[in-house]
């Protein structure tokens, strides 16, 4: 949907080439939204800048320039505004005729060879269920990677798994040691149903069970050196520990709509040598230092530009963090840690070498496997150290990578950076973005009703905040069961006579398009509050808001047919009738009268314009905003103007043109987003 784009492009082209002719300079063309209907579509303050240049008021210059530029395609008019602002008016009728041709196009199919996108999101450690912030994660990058794909990119969603970290050694301690299990009761457990919701509870228990004895850590970290090395019966209950638990990630995320093309999987990056290789480069270019001194003695360390006030991950001690004490040297307050003086390689440390990977840098790749088959058919293919299965596509040898990775690792995300850089590889630094999003908690209502005891202290707090260590926070699917059970008890109390297996479907729908609404329609940066009310919501910015205004639509288009044949059939005929000039829109469009008809056209066929603004600003929340925009101004639209009534025949085909170009906008948008649009509520 490149209509709104296409008349802001035309008119950046057209200015440039005619200041560049006329005036002999080049200055920034810049276009704005202008504030009211009345001042236009567009806005243009380069007058400001160029009677700088030009040493003439910006008025008279901003006058010259309407004047004498030549018609630009799209545009009926140019007018002078303020103190010399160009104010551009769209050619209504055009602009409608082309919206109406494009909307329900698919989107634009990326060139073969075009340069590669990577997103990696989810990325949740392999030891326990995933809780909604794993679910924020999720969203967010298949929304982003929907967007890119829709933009024509090509585009390639990838999900790490941490196989060979702390939190894996720390479930391996507490089935082999804590509950003495054999490896044999492991592999028992671990096919059996919910193994994600016992590892859950587990993990809390070695928690505590770590903390009560500090002597313990000695023990998981020789637990996490022989699942690093792949030693024994540790390394083989890690590995089956981990693969059970990223099988029911999948199926749970399989729930919401998103699929994955590869699991990149840590172990692989140690057993190919992927670390080594990256080890060794690290250290020929001096990128790295080995510490003999201080408290970092032994280790091998990045010295980094200048310290980051951020968290750094979780599989550093407390003896090896960044965080410098005020008195320590400048060096060591400068240096991380990427190998451990035990030997172990830190995440951050195998991360540069992942990274290393995904930007086709190093002289060696991954074996495939295929994994897990998405509902839809998707295949997902997982990293493996010694066969391939045939038909395995090319992964990595990106062009850009994106990490959906939560705020509080900014700061291993800023050394992944600098590592490439040390290595001298700017441009792939330069190309390399940390999607970050901030954390995921709940009303306290939401908290009492999943069962939670809160303090007296936090009961008055705006949300509760979850953690995974303390086993607190809602399990993914336990918060897709609720929304799905309340989703459906409202379907069934209003269609009691259609068929259960529709009833469900509709119910599921529903659940899915609050859920991803919900997580998307706040900004990255802010910490959201999650409530099963607000999110379940039929009224205000929800997913089933949006939802039911498609099934309006779909409702005035159903009921038209059903009334009258004739105007079925007269719907499907008006794009030609429009395309041939036989419709003739512009009276209806015509201001003043028509500007309310205008607003919607305009705001519908901007789609183009927002995907492109969440594209850059890597914000999904601005397409969520379009959605909720454009179901509200049909529901205006919708009670103002009596569709299937209107008299003038000519008329009603004009607004039944504009109730099928806003159903074709909602769904398109909708669908970036992994929401579908059901055919009633």
């Amino acid at each position: 949907m490149l209509v709104y784009k296409t008349v802001e492009n035309r008119i950046r082209k057209a200015l440039k080439h005619h200041i560049h002719e006329r005036y002999k300079v080049d200055v920034p063309i810049v276009l704005e939204r202008p504030p009211k209907l009345a001042m236009g579509e567009a806005a243009s303050p380069l007058c400001f800048e160029l009677a700088k240049q030009m040493r003439k008021p910006p008025r008279a210059l901003a006058q010259e320039i309407a004047n004498s530029l030549k018609p630009v395609p799209g545009v009926a008019r140019i007018e002078v505004a303020g103190g010399g602002y160009l104010n551009f008016f769209f050619d209504r009728a055009q602009f409608f005729r082309a919206a109406c041709e494009e909307a329900g196009h698919e989107s634009v199919s990326p060139v073969a060879n075009a340069p590669k996108t990577v997103v990696e999101h989810t990325s949740i450690n392999p030891n326990k269920a995933a809780h909604i912030g794993h679910v924020r994660n999720a969203v967010l990058g298949d929304t982003f990677a929907r967007l890119l794909r829709h933009a024509g990119r090509r585009v390639e969603v990838q999900n790490y798994i941490d196989n060979t970290g702390v939190q894996v050694a720390d479930v391996v301690l507490g089935f082999l040691h804590l509950e003495k299990k054999s490896l044999a009761e492991v592999k028992t457990l671990a096919a059996g149903p919910k193994f994600d919701y016992l590892c859950w509870d587990l993990y809390t228990r070695v928690t505590q069970w770590l903390a009560e004895d500090k002597s313990r850590l000695e023990l998981r970290n020789q637990t996490l050196k022989e699942i690093e090395e792949g030693h024994g019966d540790t390394a083989k209950a890690g590995e089956i520990i981990a693969t059970a638990i990223v099988h029911c990630h999948l199926r749970t995320l399989d729930r919401l709509g998103i699929d994955f093309d590869l699991l990149s999987q840590e172990s692989e990056i140690l057993h190919l040598k992927f670390w080594d290789a990256a080890f060794r480069m690290l250290k020929e270019r001096n990128a790295i230092q080995l510490a003999t001194s201080g408290k970092n003695a032994g280790c091998w360390v990045m010295q980094l530009p200048s310290q980051r006030d951020a968290a750094d991950d979780e599989s550093n001690t407390a003896a090896e963090t960044s965080e410098a004490k005020p008195e320590e040297p400048p060096e060591e307050a400068e240096a991380k840690i990427i190998v451990r003086s035990t030997g172990t390689v830190t995440y951050v440390g195998k991360d540069i070498a992942h990274h290393l990977w995904k930007f086709g840098l190093l002289d060696r790749d991954f074996h495939y496997q295929r994994f897990h088959k998405h509902p839809d058919g998707h295949e997902a293919w997982v990293t493996s150290s010694d066969r391939d299965d045939p038909g395995a596509p090319s992964f990595g040898h990106a062009h850009d990578v994106f990490n959906v990775i939560d705020s509080r690792q900014a700061y291993p995300q800023q050394v992944v950076v600098a590592g490439l850089r040390a290595l001298g590889y700017d441009e792939e630094a330069d190309h390399l973005k940390h999607f970050a999003y901030n954390v995921v908690a709940l009303t306290p209502r939401c908290a009492q009703e999943m069962g939670y005891e809160i303090p007296t202290e936090d009961a008055k707090k705006q949300y509760v905040d979850v953690s995974g260590r303390k086993g607190q926070g809602v399990k993914a699917d336990d918060l897709l069961d609720r929304l799905e059970t309340s989703a459906r008890a409202e379907v069934d109390s209003r269609h009691p006579e259609s068929p259960e297996a529709e009833r469900s479907a509709i119910g599921h729908a529903i659940a899915i398009g609050a859920l991803r609404y919900f997580l998307l329609r706040f900004t990255r940066s802010t910490v959201i509050a999650f409530d099963f009310e607000d999110a379940l919501s039929f009224e205000g910015e929800t997913g089933p808001y949006v939802q039911y205004a498609v099934v309006r639509v779909n409702g005035i288009l159903r009921k038209g047919a059903e009334l009258d044949p004739d105007i079925g059939a007269e719907n499907s005929k008006n794009i030609e009738r429009l395309k041939s000039g036989a419709l003739d829109v512009a009276p209806f469009l015509a201001t003043p009268a028509g500007d309310d008809l205008w607003d919607i056209v305009l705001l519908a066929g901007s789609l183009d314009s927002r995907v492109e603004f969440a594209i850059s600003a890597q914000e999904p929340a601005i397409l969520a905003r379009f959605a909720f925009e454009l179901a509200q101004a049909f529901n205006v639209f919708y009670h103002k103007h009596h569709i299937l009534s209107e008299k003038d025949a000519e008329k009603r085909a004009f607004l039944l043109l504009i109730t099928a170009l806003v159903r074709e906008q909602l769904v398109t948008t909708l669908g970036i987003m992994g929401i579908t649009a059901p055919e009633k509520m």
